[in-house]
Formats: structure tokens, sequence, C-alpha cells
């Protein structure tokens, strides 16, 4: 019999964490984070980190779990997230994935069989190479020739991705979007509920930009010179997340703050947007809009959901 998982998605600042805590709360749960920069530690106010009274004493796995400057990626993650699974599951509790991640979400939900193209790091650097010297979109051009389909999901400066796909096309000769589209076709080895939160577009734009100004109360400035001062250079994964790469030149005086608050909210805007399109066009659940609804209403709402298709018990 397949054990019981449940995935909530969306995008950012649309509650989902809320959503998550609340439902693992009814159900016996607990949660993995698939957000790509929560597990980063001190990186806090820029991620939207769950606070200690956010999680109401649920218990939450990757979340400050590896230093700024360690490596984090797809194949990490996906062997973390199965291993904090299986723990519980051990204690009889629910795993549920929270995130706006969907590439490590697919990852779990399809189990995913990533290809180790690592043995020769001689192509990758010659791309990171490349973009470093022509820029990041006449990176993404290159991908847009050789994959057009998966170009469409990504954003050109979200680097990493565009030149793992075109590393992977390069030692096996497959398009990642090809790749992809065979590991939906497996079915999911869990009884798996994906629910993936959405809003009005008006008001989840509102709720970003009341975020944004809120992080800047919380002292999102001090923590970005912070990380700065303790080393962790620009040019890191980490440090390029939304809400870091954009106050980093304000640092280094290249724009003024009004500038870098500017480019925040509306990078957050346009990568809120990706997110629902790439849900949209790759992943298959059932979409909660939660516009005019409460988060308990919510919550109801999936918890029926649940017992439906036998997720959990009546």
């Amino acid at each position: 019999m397949k054990k019981p998982f449940v995935v909530i998605g969306g995008a950012t600042a649309c509650g989902k964490t809320d959503v998550g805590v609340l439902l693992a709360e009814k159900i016996n749960g607990e949660i993995i984070s698939a957000d790509s920069m929560q597990v980063y530690r001190y990186m806090d106010i820029g991620t939207a980190k769950p606070t200690k009274q956010e999680m109401k004493n649920i218990k939450h796995y990757l979340i400050d779990e590896i230093e700024p400057d360690e490596e984090y990626n797809v194949m990490i993650f996906q062997k973390k997230a199965k291993q904090y699974m299986e723990e519980i599951w051990n204690k009889g509790k629910i795993p549920i994935l929270v995130g706006g991640t969907g590439f490590y979400i697919n990852a779990i939900v399809y189990d995913a069989l990533f290809e180790e193209t690592e043995q020769d790091n001689t192509f990758r650097n010659e791309m990171y190479q490349f973009a470093e010297q022509n820029g990041a979109e006449a990176l993404y051009q290159k991908l847009k020739e050789v994959d057009p389909v998966y170009a469409q999901t990504l954003h050109a400066n979200n680097v990493k991705r565009v030149v793992r796909a075109l590393e992977y096309h390069h030692f096996t000769g497959q398009l990642f979007s090809e790749y992809n589209a065979e590991q939906k076709q497996k079915p999911s080895p869990y009884n798996t509920a994906m629910i993936i939160l959405t809003m009005e577009r008006q008001k989840l734009y509102d709720r970003i930009e009341k975020r944004i100004d809120k992080m800047i109360q919380q002292g999102l400035l001090e923590e970005v010179e912070m990380l700065l001062k303790k080393g962790y250079t620009k040019d890191l994964v980490s440090m390029q997340a939304i809400g870091y790469k954009e106050l980093i030149p304000y640092f280094s005086q290249q724009i003024t703050l009004e500038q870098a608050v500017y480019d925040l909210k509306k990078n957050t805007r346009h990568f809120a947007k990706r997110q629902l399109t790439w849900f949209k066009r790759q992943t298959e659940g059932v979409w909660i809009d939660i516009t005019d609804q409460n988060l308990g209403q919510a919550t109801e709402k999936i918890i029926r959901y649940l017992k439906e298709i036998k997720v959990i018990g009546e």
C-alpha cells in the first residue's frame, strides 16, 4: 500500500506556510520545506523563513540546515527529503512538502532519476565562463536554440538551471524537457495529494509589496550586510536569491536604496508569475483559490479533498 504524502505548492506570498502548519496540526503531519533558499542558515528575512511562532511546534525539515556557501541542488534535496519522509512515516505521521520550488517538488512526487553528469566539470565551467563574459541572456539564447520548450519554463537569470539543462543535453544527447516529460509519466510511488494555492493576481502582487515593506522594517538590509561581512559573496548561488541580489548593489553604492527596493518588488512579482506558470504547465493537482477564503476555510477544503482521495481516513 502506498504511503500518504501531501504537497502544498504555489507562488511566493500566497499563504503556503500558514496553510501547511494548519494542515499539519489537523492531520498529524510534519513539514518538509521545498524551498531552495530556506535551507540556508542566516538567511531568514529575505527567504521569508517561518519563525518559531509561525511553526507552532510543528517539526520542520530542510530549514536552516546548511551554510550559504555549501552546495545545494535538486539531487541533494531529493536525497534528504526522502530520508525525512521515512522518518516522518516511522513516527506514524504524514509528510507535508511545502514550497514554491516546483522543480524540487516534482523530483519527489515523480521520484525522478537524476543522471550524475558531474564526472567532467569542463563543460559546466565553460558555460559559467560564457555567461560571465557574455551575460546570462546570451547563455539563455543557447538553451532556447537547443531546448525551447524547457527554456520557456525558466528565467534567463537562472544561470544554474540553464547550465544544468545545457549540460544534460551535452552529456546525454537528450533534451531536458523530454527528460522531464518522461519522469512525469511515471506514477508517483506515494499516495500523493498535490495542492496548488492561488489567488487573484492583483491581490497576490499587493501581498508581495506589503511583505517586502515588512521585510525592510524587520531588518532585511541588516541581514544582507551581515552576510556580506561574513564573507558570503554575490557570486554564491545563495546570494543570487531574490531578496539578496537586489540589495547587494546598494552596499557597493551602485544604486540607491529606493532603486534596490523597487527592483526587489518587481523581481518578486515576476518570480510569482513564473511560479504560477510553472505549476500550470508542469504539475497535476488540485488548485485552491484563496482570494476570498481565510486560511482556515482553505485548510478545511484541503482536508475534505484528502478524505475523498483516501490520503487520510474519515
